[in-house]
């Protein structure tokens, strides 16, 4: 069973840090490119951060850009997202994404989120 559990998330105040984690099981982990999403109130999901397989190779919105850092670690299955300088408009609720392919299938899946809420 496939399962991604994001943790991490909560109320922070401006310009505050965040360490979002991501745990997978059910597949390859070594094997998928991972993502962070997220959603705002009333907005539509958006692209945060992506890292290649391997780690060799990150990608970020320019929203996050100098502020966000994704990074994996393979040995644990895991994906975490650092956020540091938070502001309000980063408020939302945050989602793991795992992409790949079972044969010639192309397959994602998706956690359940984590609300991050930045607040004074």
């Amino acid at each position: 069973q496939v399962q991604l559990v994001e943790s991490g998330g909560g109320l922070v105040q401006p310009g505050g840090s965040l360490r979002l984690s991501c745990a997978a099981s059910g597949f390859t982990f070594s094997s998928y490119a991972m993502s962070w999403y997220r959603q705002a109130p009333g907005k539509e999901r958006e692209l945060v951060a992506v890292i290649t397989s391997a780690g060799g190779s990150t990608n970020y919105a320019d929203s996050v850009k100098g502020r966000f850092t994704i990074s994996r670690d393979n040995a644990k299955d895991t994906v975490y997202l650092q956020m540091n300088s938070l502001k309000p408009e980063d408020t939302a609720v945050y989602y793991c994404n795992a992409e790949g392919s079972r044969g010639l299938d192309p397959v994602d899946y998706w956690g359940q989120g984590t609300q991050v809420t930045v607040s004074s």
